[in-house]
């Protein structure tokens, strides 16, 4: 997988969120807890397959210490994408904790 170039992007961190920008539009962005759950990543489909997903993992690892649980729904493809990195998922028949509650 090839590594993005970084004079061709910013990242920015705030409240919880990894947002990864070049001067025309998002790249990508995640949504995290402060204990590194990641509870939503998106990729924009022109720079997948990039490097720019596990950037954006590398950027909530660096901000909390860790990647923790993945949180559901995880689409086909962002299923494929964690267990690349062998990151552990969720077994779809527990029910999760719904994020807002907590």
């Amino acid at each position: 997988m090839p590594i993005p170039n970084p004079a061709d992007y910013q990242i920015e961190i705030a409240d919880g969120i990894v947002l990864i920008k070049n001067q025309n539009t998002t790249i990508g962005y995640s949504r995290f807890t402060s204990a590194g759950d990641v509870e939503y990543i998106y990729v924009n489909p022109m720079y997948r397959r990039q490097g720019y997903g596990t950037l954006l993992l590398d950027e909530i690892r660096r901000t909390t210490g860790q990647i923790g649980a993945v949180h559901t729904p995880i689409s086909p493809l962002g299923t494929a994408f964690f267990r690349s990195l062998d990151i552990a998922l969720p077994d779809p028949a527990i029910p999760q904790p719904d994020a807002k509650a907590t």
